[in-house]
This record gives C-alpha cells, sequence and structure tokens, in this order.
C-alpha cells in the first residue's frame, strides 16, 4: 500500500512538472526577443526591414530580415495591419486564451510542487510512521494478521514446558471467569528467555494466531531514537493503543535493547534509552493499571536486563525457553519434515539421537539441507542417506575433495584417527563410535565422531579421565607408529581439548584432591580469558598447573597402552581408512576383526560419507581453532 501511494505522488508530481513547463513554454519565443520601442517598430517596417510578425493580442513579435527577432506592444492602431500588407509583411495572429485560469495556475503550480515535495519528505524522514511527518512519537507496533502462513501451538515442538505455561495465558484470555472465581488474576507480563534459535519468537506467533485476541508486535530497537523523549513518547502511545484494543497482548522482540540495567557502563549508560526504559517500567506496574494487558517479550541476554523490569508484577513469569532433548529434537524433525517429501527409509528418531546440542533453528536448516542435497541428486524424494549427508554438513563442514594430499599426509591423518577410535572403543565411559573418516571436513583432515546413547546432562570424573585418554590417543598413535621425532602438528587441537577439559576439572569441578573443592576459574590468570580477580598465590598457580599435567599425562599413558596392546587392531583400521576413506561404527568392528566392511566391499566404490544407523555426537578432529574451555554447565566437550 506504501509503494503504490509512493507511485502515485510521483506520478502527480510529474504531471504538475508538465503542465508548469507547458504553462511557461507559450512564453519562452517572447522571452528569448529583444524588445523595443513601438515607434522604432514603425520605422523598421517602413524601412523594409521585416520579414514577418506574429500578433498575440497587445504583443508583437517581430522577424527581420536578417533573421533577428525584437517585440514591442503595439497600442490600438487599427491601421497596423494595412500598414504591415502594404509593406509586403508576413502577418500572423495567436488566439487570446479565454480566461485567466492558465495564468493562475503559472502562479501557484511552482508553491503546490514545493508544499507537496515537503510534505513527501517529511513522511520519508519519519520512516512512514503512523501519523506521517506528524507522528513522530507515535508507535510502531504492528497489529499482527495472519490470514495466511498462521502459526499455531500444534507447529510449536520440543518445548513442550514453554509452551503449556503459554496456553495458560491463552487460555486466561479466552475464559477469564475459569481462573477469576477463585481470585487468580491475569499475568502481566511473560518473559521468555533463552540461546538463538531456540523458538521464542515462533512461540509468539503462535500466540497470536491462538489467542484470537489483538496481537501487537514491535522490536526493543524501535523504541530508541536519537531524539530525546521520542522512546518514552512511543511507550506511551503503544500501552494506550494495548488499552484500547485490551484484552490483547503486545511481544517485544530482542526486548534487551532497551531493558538494559541502568547506571551502568561509562557515563552511566544512555539517557534517552534509561527515560525509554523508566516509562515502560511505569506502563507496566504504575498508579494505572493495564487491564487485559500482557506484555510478552523476548531475549537472550536476561543477565543484562534491568531488576526492575524482572520482578512479579511487570514479568509474573519467565519462562525458559532451551535448546530441546531427545524427543524434542524428533518432534521438531516431523514439524519441518513435514514439508518436505521424505523416503520410506527416513527415521527421524536416528537422526534427532545425532543432533544433540542443536536448536530447533538448527533443525530447519537440516532438513533445509537434506531437500537440497536431495535435488541435486535428481531424487524425487528425501533419503535418509541425503539426512545422513546433511547432518555431516552442518555439524563437520563440507567436504574438501579438492583438497590435494600426499601419501604421506593421508597416512599420518588415518593412524591418527585409528588411534582415536581404537581407545574410544576400548573404554566403556567412552560414548561409542559412531564414524571414522580421512575426507577432509571444514579446518580437520579427518575425523572421529562418537555416539551419545542419550543426552548428556553431567560430566562424572571418571568419564573426564576417559574422555582426555581418548582425546590424546592421536598423538600416542602417530609416536607409536612414526616415533616422537617424527610426530606432526596434527594433534594441537586435541591437546587444545584435553587442556580445557582437565583445566575445567580442577578449576571449576573440584575432581581434583590436592586442589580441592574451590573455583579458581575466575581467580587463575588465562582461564577463558580472564585475568585474577582473587588473590592467588604462586604456590597455588603452580599445584594447579601441576594437576591439570597430571590429569593429560594419565590420559596419554592409558592411551599408549592400549594401542601398544591393540596394536594388531589399530594397523588394520589405519589400513581400512586409507582403503575406504569413510567407515561408520558397525565397519569398524568388522575392518579390526580382519573382514571386509561389506560383503561387496570390493566391488563398490568407497562411501563418500558414512550412513549408519548411529549418530554423531562429538567430532575428533587433527587441526583445529583453539577453543574455550568448558562452561560450568556439563556439555559435551569437541
Amino acid at each position: 500500500m506504501g509503494n503504490a501511494r509512493n507511485i502515485a505522488f510521483w506520478v502527480a508530481l510529474f504531471l504538475l512538472i508538465l503542465a508548469l513547463f507547458n504553462a511557461f513554454g507559450g512564453s519562452q519565443t517572447t522571452t528569448a526577443s529583444r524588445s523595443v520601442s513601438y515607434s522604432e517598430f514603425v520605422q523598421r517596417v517602413d524601412k523594409g526591414e521585416v520579414a514577418s510578425v506574429t500578433i498575440d493580442g497587445e504583443r508583437v513579435v517581430a522577424t527581420a530580415t536578417d533573421g533577428n527577432r525584437f517585440a514591442t506592444v503595439a497600442p490600438e492602431d487599427p491601421r497596423l495591419t494595412e500598414r504591415l500588407i502594404e509593406k509586403g509583411v508576413e502577418v500572423k495572429a495567436e488566439a487570446q486564451e479565454s480566461s485567466g485560469f492558465m495564468s493562475l495556475i503559472s502562479l501557484w503550480l511552482p508553491f503546490i510542487v514545493l508544499i507537496g515535495i515537503w510534505i513527501f519528505f517529511m513522511n520519508r524522514m519519519q520512516g512512514g510512521g503512523r501519523g506521517g511527518a506528524m507522528g513522530f512519537g507515535k508507535s510502531r507496533a504492528k497489529l499482527l494478521t495472519e490470514k495466511q502462513g498462521r502459526v499455531t501451538f500444534d507447529d510449536v515442538a520440543g518445548i513442550d514446558e514453554a509452551k503449556e505455561e503459554l496456553e495458560e495465558i491463552v487460555e486466561f484470555l479466552r475464559n477469564p471467569q475459569k481462573f477469576s472465581r477463585l481470585g487468580g488474576k491475569i499475568p502481566k507480563g511473560a518473559l521468555l528467555v533463552g540461546p538463538p534459535g531456540t523458538g521464542k519468537t515462533l512461540l509468539a506467533r503462535a500466540i497470536a494466531g491462538e489467542a484470537g485476541v489483538p496481537f501487537f508486535t514491535i522490536s526493543g530497537s524501535d523504541f530508541v531514537e536519537m531524539f530525546v523523549g521520542v522512546g518514552a513518547s512511543r511507550v506511551r502511545d503503544m500501552f494506550e493503543q494495548a488499552k484500547k484494543n485490551a484484552p490483547c497482548i503486545v511481544f517485544i522482540d530482542e526486548i534487551d535493547a532497551v531493558g538494559r540495567a541502568r547506571g551502568v557502563g561509562m557515563g552511566g549508560g544512555n539517557d534517552e534509552r534509561e527515560q525509554t526504559l523508566n516509562q515502560l517500567l511505569v506502563e507496566m506496574d504504575g498508579f494505572e493499571a493495564n487491564d487485559g494487558v500482557i506484555i510478552v517479550a523476548a531475549t537472550n541476554r536476561k543477565d543484562v536486563l534491568d531488576p526492575a523490569l524482572l520482578r512479579p508484577g511487570r514479568f509474573d513469569r519467565q519462562i525458559h525457553v532451551p535448546n530441546p532433548d531427545i524427543k524434542g529434537r524428533e518432534k521438531i524433525l516431523s514439524v519441518h519434515a513435514r514439508k518436505v517429501p521424505s523416503g520410506p527409509d527416513v527415521d527421524l528418531r536416528v537422526i534427532a539421537r545425532g543432533t544433540p546440542g542443536f536448536s530447533g533453528a538448527d533443525l530447519a536448516n537440516l532438513v533445509n539441507e537434506a531437500a537440497l542435497i536431495a535435488a541435486r541428486l535428481g531424487r524425487r524424494f528425501v533419503a535418509m542417506a541425503d539426512f545422513e549427508a546433511a547432518k555431516d554438513k552442518v555439524m563437520m563442514g563440507a567436504e574438501r575433495r579438492s583438497l590435494v594430499l600426499t601419501q604421506e599426509q593421508k597416512e599420518h591423518t588415518a593412524y591418527h584417527e585409528a588411534g582415536h577410535a581404537i581407545v574410544g572403543m576400548a573404554l566403556p565411559k567412552c560414548d561409542p563410535v559412531y564414524k571414522a573418516t580421512i575426507i577432509p571436513r571444514g579446518g580437520a583432515l579427518g575425523m572421529v565422531v562418537s555416539l551419545p546413547e542419550i543426552d548428556r546432562l553431567n560430566w562424572h570424573k571418571d568419564e573426564c579421565k576417559q574422555k582426555i585418554a581418548m582425546t590424546m590417543a592421536g598423538k600416542a598413535a602417530e609416536i607409536i607408529k612414526w616415533g616422537e621425532e617424527a610426530v606432526s602438528n596434527g594433534p594441537s587441537g586435541d591437546i587444545q581439548q584435553a587442556s580445557a577439559l582437565a583445566r575445567a576439572m580442577v578449576l571449576r569441578w573440584g575432581m581434583s584432591e590436592a586442589v580441592g573443592n574451590i573455583d579458581y576459574a575466575e581467580a587463575h590468570e588465562g582461564y577463558q580469558g580472564k585475568t585474577a580477580g582473587l588473590s592467588v598465590s604462586a604456590e597455588t598457580k603452580q599445584l594447579i598447573e601441576g594437576e591439570v599435567k597430571r590429569l593429560i599425562d594419565e590420559g596419554y599413558d592409558t592411551a599408549l597402552r592400549i594401542l601398544t596392546e591393540k596394536s594388531a587392531e589399530f594397523e588394520r583400521l589405519a589400513k581400512g581408512l586409507l582403503e575406504y576413506e569413510t567407515l561408520t561404527g558397525d565397519e569398524i568392528k568388522r575392518v579390526i576383526a580382519g573382514e571386509k566392511p561389506t560383503p561387496d566391499a570390493d566391488d563398490a566404490p568407497p562411501p563418500a560419507t558414512g550412513g549408519g544407523d548411529g549418530v554423531v555426537s562429538i567430532p575428533k578432529t587433527r587441526a583445529r581453532k583453539p577453543k574455550a574451555a568448558p562452561d560450568p554447565s556439563p556439555e559435551p566437550l569437541a
């Protein structure tokens, strides 16, 4: 609609300018002529120096015999025409305008055009906001109407607890008597908190689709402007609109843009943003009640919000929207898989098991990548192999088959990854090995991928120690095969991962008896880029580093012992990787037993990617960029 108005404005402007041009165009010949007195004109006519004249009312434009033009104003001379004809001058006459309309247009048209241009640009400066040029302080909240593409709670999966709390708010709006008869009051606000991509905005759209009440949506950044007082004015106007349409829901996306804690940072913060926040606090829970207006906000940075914004009475409910678990991932995949034709071999539970830590947005991207891969191959539907290839691409990067590697580099990669796989399969607390490959992906020349049986929620000491052993197995394998002097820089990424896990055990998780149950994470220099915040003696730092080194050395010795005991299996797996490039978990077991990976392995070309019945968890890479130390939450460590 806005584009149509803009086009209509420019068309009208063009027509007005064209009319102005035509109005003044008739006088161009006159203004280009030299003016002379009437007596001089008559003398030149008598001398025969005039070839032709054009009579336009009182104005006479003459063309001399030498081509020059001049003009004059003729008095009421009845013999003028006869004299011109007698002298052989060609006489032309132009009709007079019947009214002064064109003169009026010529006078006022420039002013009309300038006023129109001014109004247009004032509208553009205000961003086309409500009220046009006079709506600078008006709210930019949009009334959401989803006649097409309506989202309901059936389209939201994997976050059942958050959905239940919001369903209760929707039910309160539909049937308030059900709750008010027992003295219950409708919540004033609900804050959706969670990592990016978990579905906070999707939940808000589902509320709009289910509520059946007006639903206003606005971004936190729409409040704040460079002019003082505009944000507060827009907050007031937004609540005025909401009160007129109560009961209704107002959704503020990315509320941290305007709701940051006040009085922090250099200079005390931004005054305009703080004024906007103050007005928002007053409107949500001030002297005037906002009955029937529910504020739903979303953020992934709750830690920076002002405490006054989080108290009950403003945001009564803080709903955590986490990354989904395995059941949630399966439900999310089923929602997105409805939009693509899937083959009969597709098992969404297997895919869900292989995508720990994926958000809803990640899973939607995975399904889209699988559809693109299937379309590229010319399939009529998306097969399980396409989902496996998409999962590997999303988690580990695209295959770099164009990368030229020497035979020696391939051998180093094969033995390195074989060491990871053999030690991982030998230690019972490690996740089962799902896939090993020496095909470069992303920044890694090869990798071993483990399969979690369930989503890991915490780490135990024995699991961490075995994880370190599996991580250090790559370097142990290279030393066993080529000796201390021939070890490469391939284990650099493994050393970083093992060091990060060992430091977390010692500094944060209290898994070292020598250091004790004290959190030294922020006090220890260099941990996660933080400088010392507490006083720590040199002896304590030395003790911490000694414990970290002990854990890593123990893991390395364990890996070295296992690979020495299983040298034959280690050798067979390395040669199998050199021959087949990629082996799945079951194929690895057959290869280390001296069998073919598959019954027709000699006839079939080596697989580009694994497609077994296991599912990816954590890639083990030869060369990787440094990673941050583990978070306090027990996340799987790559």
